[in-house]
């Protein structure tokens, strides 16, 4: 199997919680450095990108107000694994618009993931940001938007490590949201990787 090159360089941002059903907020993890943008993965994956805590920058076509952490459910779906890159997978984290009005949901939201404390890198993993969602967004009272994390699952002979939750920060907020990581997938910790396999896309559009 074709793994993920491990490097130097380091991989770490600020994000926070998600949420599996109904969704609670939650304080803000403490910032940190923003991660160096590497060259693409071994695998294929894009670099990831620089950005703030929250979500990438992303230009706003209208005046209507971001979505807020306290407005928003999140649900953590079905880990698939991808075709093209085996021993990767791709788990929908889904925003649900729960307020009565329509608000802007665009951008890359901060991920982390919380479990055992590893040796070297501690509890939390930071996964880096890939700016590739829509650049803007806008959604209905009731309805959802949809961003994609990728992970890297360890093969055989490498450490594994299984989160408990996940923590997310919606772009352009500052508090969090947490859900349940699914029990049956163990991770591998590539925090110091210059091309990791574990990542967080940018939100896009669901469709009507």
């Amino acid at each position: 199997m074709k793994r993920i090159l491990v490097g130097i360089g380091t991989v770490a941002g600020a994000f926070a919680l998600a949420a599996c059903g109904t969704s609670t907020a939650a304080p803000a993890a403490s910032g940190a450095p923003a991660p160096a943008a590497p060259a693409a993965a071994a695998s294929g994956a894009p670099a990831p990108a620089k950005g703030p805590s929250g979500g990438g920058v992303a230009t706003a076509s209208s005046a209507t107000p971001r979505c807020t952490t306290a407005g928003l459910e999140v649900i953590l779906g079905k880990p698939a694994e991808k075709n093209d890159a085996p021993g990767q997978y791709n788990i929908p984290l889904t925003y649900r618009n729960t307020t009565n009005h329509t608000c802007g949901l665009y951008g890359v939201p901060g991920v982390d993931l919380v479990g055992p404390d590893d040796a070297t890198f501690g509890a939390v993993y930071h996964l880096p940001r890939v700016e590739n969602g829509v650049k803007y967004n806008e959604v209905t009272a009731g309805t959802t938007a949809s961003a994609t994390i990728t992970v890297l699952k360890p093969a055989a002979g490498e450490p594994a490590w299984t989160p408990a939750k996940l923590n997310t920060i919606p772009p352009g907020q500052t508090s969090a949201l947490t859900a349940d990581w699914p029990s049956d997938l163990p991770v591998l910790r590539q925090d110091a990787a210059t091309h990791p396999g574990s990542y967080v896309n940018g939100i896009l559009a669901d469709p009507s």
